[in-house]
């Protein structure tokens, strides 16, 4: 392949990678969305009361496996391996790979399920001891767990269908199977809760048969997809075999690589029982709102960015990973950089619009709000690990991730641990935030030293830009928003809803102002994306 060859492959694969994440980033939408509405469910039904901790708390556990299944390790580790055999044996050996991998991961969820039933008591109280403290709230969280862990095995096989459908360049409807999820909790918990308060059963038990419901729609929405792309189950066990002793090698020290987010949420958890009733839900509930463009721009990006960098990799051209990485990472700084500003700038006036209803109070409103300001900063260190941690795994490298994230995970809790004595149940947000930013850098230097750079003037001109562009578009959005609430008063749902969209608004105004005065050239991709996100999906 001469040099012009090459360029053009190269650019390509950047116009490749917007139109993938694009595509994604619509399913991610959608799903973020249905989230959002039913994290807006929670709140009216539960607010941050007795019963959502305990809730939380339950979920917890499972979904730390959720993590790192669906999003983390697993699926790092077996699409560079199943893209690898689909491009070199064919369909028929990936095929084979896809059901060694499937059968495996049903076996040990199903022993982690039956482990995790046994033992729910100790887990629970591990995390949650303070609980024992309020009548009845730490056997409430014993039994949601309990009926929740299932879920974890319906979530691993639903990864591995995600991981083989995105091998084959197939993003859409992967990414739109969490939307499943959260379509099954808004369609159980209005029509459970009546039904369970009727018959005397407390109503948190709608969200427990929900999440299971959700996890088997997750499996059900991408088979017909596997179907017609010729995949067909087959009750195939194969310890020895090369691709999955691959995975597993990549998968083991890949597991603790990716578990630092999951780790620090915990050890918050942990410190947060302490800090009264409610603070968990506040927390979860902030968390929840920062991680959304996380989702929506970090997650899609890197999932978009992974076979790319797999098949560069492959051929050992550094060149084109440095390309394909540079070009991900200003892509998020161009949306994650205003977007953390505009929480920041308007963290009370959205959880008010999301939440402040049914049993969701004011001072609920407030405190969520707080947490979520100090865990924004956090958005672009989670995100830029997204892309940099399957970087390492496409060149075979799994230890990196592992010693970075290990050293990050003992800055977290000495920050939590002292930060909380501070700051309260907020400190535990500040922590988590800076030390997503403390592995995100670290993991980015590391890398650049493996592949010889980053293109990090290039990065770091763009970073400059986005930033002085959106501190002034967060001083604009919040001037408006306290303008507003003076043209516009009232508590009522439109009137919060006009102040918001107006504030964002003049928001976006001033920021694309900013990015032409600036010559922020990335900026015409980053609102391409947005903007086909907005639109809705093409065919892929």
């Amino acid at each position: 392949m001469d040099v012009a060859d090459t360029a053009a492959s190269r650019t390509s694969d950047g116009a490749r990678l917007v139109r993938s994440a694009g595509l994604i980033g619509a399913a991610t939408a959608t799903s973020r969305v249905l989230g959002l509405v039913r994290d807006q469910l929670l709140a009216y039904y539960f607010g941050a009361g007795h019963a959502m901790d305990a809730y939380n708390v339950a979920f917890r556990i499972p979904n730390l496996f959720r993590d790192l299944f669906a999003e983390g390790a697993m699926s790092a580790a077996f699409v560079p391996t199943f893209t690898r055999q689909l491009a070199a044996e064919g369909r028929d050996r990936a095929w084979r790979l896809g059901n060694i991998v499937i059968n495996a991961l049903v076996l040990v969820t199903f022993g982690l399920v039956l482990l995790g039933m046994i033992f729910t008591r100790p887990l629970v109280t591990v995390f949650a001891e303070r609980y024992a403290e309020v009548p009845g709230k730490i056997e409430l969280a014993i039994a949601l767990a309990r009926i929740m862990f299932p879920f974890l095995m319906l979530v691993a096989v639903a990864a591995a269908f995600m991981g083989m459908l995105n091998s084959l360049r197939r993003f859409f409807l992967p990414a739109l199977s969490p939307a499943t999820f959260n379509f099954a909790a808004i369609l159980v918990i209005p029509a459970l809760v009546p039904v369970l308060r009727a018959n005397g059963i407390q109503p948190i038990f709608a969200v427990a048969v929900a999440t299971l419901v959700g996890g088997l729609a997750q499996m059900g929405v991408q088979w017909p997809a596997l179907r017609r792309e010729g995949f067909r189950y087959r009750p195939i066990l194969a310890p020895s075999d090369r691709g999955l002793r691959e995975i597993l090698v990549l998968m083991g020290p890949g597991t603790v690589g990716l578990a630092a987010v999951q780790v620090n949420l915990l050890v918050n958890m942990l410190l947060a029982t302490g800090e009264g009733a409610g603070a968990i839900s506040w927390l979860n509930y902030a968390f929840r709102l920062m991680y959304m463009p996380i989702g929506l721009f970090g997650l899609s990006i890197a999932t978009a960015a992974l076979p790319s960098l797999s098949r560069h990799a492959a051929r050992d051209d550094l060149a084109a990973m440095r390309t394909t990485l540079s070009s991900s990472l200003r892509l998020m700084l161009i949306l994650n950089v205003p977007a953390t500003v505009g929480l920041i700038a308007l963290a009370r006036p959205i959880v008010s619009l999301l939440f402040e209803r049914g049993s969701f109070t004011a001072a609920d409103t407030a405190a969520t709000a707080a947490a979520l300001i100090f865990y924004a900063p956090g958005l672009l260190g989670y995100s830029a690990v997204k892309i940099a941690v399957p970087s390492f795994y496409a060149v075979h490298d799994s230890r990196t991730p592992v010693l970075v994230s290990v050293a990050t995970m003992v800055i977290n809790v000495a920050m939590n641990v002292t930060l909380v004595r501070v700051l309260g149940y907020r400190g535990l947000a500040l922590g988590t935030g800076v030390s997503a930013i403390v592995n995100a850098g670290a993991l980015l230097w590391l890398l650049r030293n493996r592949l010889g750079g980053l293109d990090e003037r290039r990065i770091a001109t763009s970073f400059v830009k986005v930033l002085v562009a959106s501190l002034v578009m967060g001083a604009a959005a919040w001037g408006a928003e306290q303008w507003l609430q003076h043209v516009l008063p009232g508590i009522s749902t439109l009137a919060r809803l006009a102040r918001v969209g107006l504030s964002i608004l003049a928001g976006m105004v001033v920021l694309a102002a900013g990015s032409r005065a600036l010559g922020l050239a990335e900026f015409n991709e980053a609102l391409r994306l947005v903007v086909a996100r907005l639109s809705g999906p093409r065919p892929e």
